[in-house]
């Protein structure tokens, strides 16, 4: 049993964790990077392209580098000036340009000796074009070495990965659904998703079974992943899942299951309004790779008549794992996190408090014995105040970033009443009768034409009993007059005729939402965040479609649901594409992947899912991460005429 634990325990090491490591080593020039080593980094330049800049950068901070010993971080395509002294590590694509460059940089000598890390494995016929550059410019001796790193993913949490932000929409929703695509094209997509794929899984040090649905791109992916791992496995003298990339003893006892799943089952989820902290910042604010970056208002106060108005500042704060209040607050909904923020900046103005009424004490005159002691008594106090102070200059850094996100946010939310529309979709999605018809929202003045495409989508996508003519009509003329495209409705209107799964969508599952009294705590006086008119919905736990079949196959549940899900083992010798598990226990470790583009809001009930679940780890990964303005944009270029 202590041994089943420590494998789990093990496995928990999160991708996070493991993507971090390897890069750190590689830093390290391919050697282990120890934390406690004394002695001083070796100085050297970092030189990546846009792909490595994208995976590093939610994972190591400017600082972090520096400890490395990274003194310069620089594309590879910008103008560099020698620095013959020093040693270059390289984090690139190994594409036909940043080959060229790369031998160039040799020719030009620029640095005293090059590690060449390549994100994805680089093909034998590239390695010879570097041999001979180096062989034409005598700088053999320089090419120190020269690494695959099997990195070709982002991670932006400790559960959560996507496969690229540059180039994605060479693997978007649009390109894998495109009803011209040729086959070759269709190959390029999911080589493209297979290799990021097959990198995650040498990081993660594991081979999965894999289960996915049939008829589907989700099904593409998993007979060529399947393929790819098997070619690894058989090749045992190089193979990447032997010898010390697993670590130690790691899902010895059970190995994870992968779940692929097509964007396609679900179309409704990613244009829903959403209520928690994170999918909302996503929605409504430029959030991306984990920085969010907002226009503040700089006010037209004080700028005489005529004047132009004044520029308004751009501000970028970073959200990440090592941010408590973030890593807290980031699935709560939404009156939660403002009520929060609200009490952390009481505790913080108390501490501040606190240190200046004992600098005031400090500055005691008179020598009697009372102000001795007090003095004495206070000094104390005031070492421990003083060794705090940086401990509160962080609290009240977070305190100000999630003071200005939050307030962004909320204005989003009472200048385009997403509360209102989140609970109507809500609704719609469980079937509970509106208060108000449809046709009338639309109609409102009120509103954002996107918001009621969105609306109207979900309702279009969620009923079993597509709407008559007359009344698609009529639904199609409010839209229009309410200046919205229809070209997303026209595709989803194909989509909906080609798919049988036209009685699938009926299971949002039957909760709803619940207005919790529209004055609760957070509508103080006293609150910065005046919340008046917004209603404080209460989330009511249910699991979305990607979640359901998650647990059907984690939980081996039989289900017609995914009762013909396909089954694939890449260690087993003879590839048989049975259907029946091999295993009958359930998992422990789950990846699910959703082939077409994932968002927040099914990251967020997966987490929600497990947490009720002991010792089970479970990663979302999708090949593009979406909010649902980028998602109507694909859907709107699909329906074009």
């Amino acid at each position: 049993m202590a041994a089943a634990a420590a494998a789990t325990a093990a496995a928990a090491a999160s991708i996070r964790e493991r993507q971090t490591v390897a890069l750190k080593r590689m830093l390290n020039f391919n050697v282990p990077h120890i934390k406690n080593s004394t002695g001083e980094p070796v100085w050297k330049v970092l030189i990546y392209d846009r792909f490595g800049q994208d995976i590093i950068s939610p994972l190591l901070s400017v600082k972090e580098l520096r400890d490395m010993g990274i003194t310069l971080h620089l594309l590879l395509h910008s103008d560099r000036d020698p620095i013959p002294d020093v040693p270059a590590v390289y984090f690139v694509m190994p594409t036909e340009e940043n080959i060229d460059r790369m031998c160039q940089d040799l020719r030009n000598q620029l640095y005293e000796s090059y590690y060449l890390n390549f994100i994805s494995a680089i093909s034998r016929s590239k390695l010879e074009d570097i041999a001979n550059a180096a062989l034409a410019a005598s700088a053999v001796t320089q090419v120190a070495k020269v690494f695959d790193q099997y990195l070709n993913f982002i991670t932006l949490e400790d559960d959560m990965f996507v496969l690229c932000n540059q180039n994605k929409e060479l693997v978007s929703y649009r390109a894998i659904n495109r009803p011209d695509i040729t086959d070759t094209e269709m190959e390029t997509v999911m080589d493209t998703i297979v290799d990021s794929l097959f990198c995650f899984f040498v990081t993660l040090g594991a081979v999965p079974i894999i289960r996915c649905s049939r008829g589907t791109a989700a099904e593409m992916v998993a007979v060529k992943l399947d393929k790819k791992l098997r070619e690894n496995l058989r090749d045992a003298r190089n193979s990447l899942f032997t010898g010390d990339t697993l670590g130690a003893g790691q899902f010895s006892f059970q190995r994870p299951l992968l779940v692929l799943v097509d964007r396609n089952i679900d179309l409704a989820t990613p244009l829903h309004h959403t209520w928690t902290y994170q999918a909302l910042v996503h929605d409504v604010l430029d959030f991306h790779l984990n920085r969010v970056n907002l226009e503040e208002s700089s006010g037209v106060e004080n700028s005489p008549a005529g004047a132009r108005p004044k520029r308004k500042n751009k501000k970028s704060y970073d959200l990440t794992p090592v941010d408590k209040f973030w890593q807290k607050h980031k699935g709560s909904p939404f009156p939660e996190v403002a009520e929060s923020v609200q009490q952390e900046l009481e505790s913080y103005r108390a501490q501040e408090d606190e240190v200046k009424r004992l600098k005031s004490i400090m500055g005691l005159e008179g020598e009697d014995e009372g102000a001795i002691s007090m003095l004495s008594d206070n000094t104390a106090k005031l070492t421990s105040a003083v060794s705090s102070l940086p401990e509160l200059l962080e609290k009240k850094r977070l305190i100000d970033l999630h003071t200005n996100v939050a307030t962004a946010v909320l204005e989003h939310i009472k200048a385009r009443k997403l509360d209102v529309y989140f609970e109507y979709e809500e609704k719609i999605m469980s079937k509970t009768t509106l208060d108000k018809s449809l046709l009338d929202i639309i109609s409102d003045p009120d509103g954002t034409p996107e918001d009621k495409m969105r609306l109207f989508l979900i309702y279009y996508i969620s009923t079993q009993q597509a709407p008559s003519e007359a009344d698609l009509e009529q639904y199609k003329k409010a839209l229009t007059d309410a200046g919205c495209n229809l070209n997303p409705l026209q595709y989803i209107k194909q989509w909906k005729a080609f798919t049988k799964m036209a009685s699938a969508p009926a299971s949002y599952g039957s909760t709803t939402t619940k207005p919790m009294g529209l004055l609760s705590r957070v509508m103080n006086t006293g609150s910065q965040f005046v919340m008046e008119g917004v209603k404080n919905l209460v989330l009511k736990q249910q699991n979305l479609p990607v979640t359901r079949i998650l647990d059907n196959l984690m939980e081996m549940k039989s289900n017609p649901e995914t009762d013909d899900y396909r089954y694939f083992d890449p260690k087993m010798l003879r590839g048989n594409d049975s259907s029946v598990p091999r295993n009958k226990n359930p998992f422990q470790e789950a990846i699910v992947f959703v082939v077409g583009g994932g968002n927040y809001i099914e990251y967020q009930n997966l987490v929600d899912y497990i947490k009720g679940k002991q010792g089970k780890h479970i990663l979302y990964g999708c090949s593009e991460l979406f909010n649902a303005t980028q998602f109507i944009k694909q859907l709107s270029q699909l329906g074009q005429k």
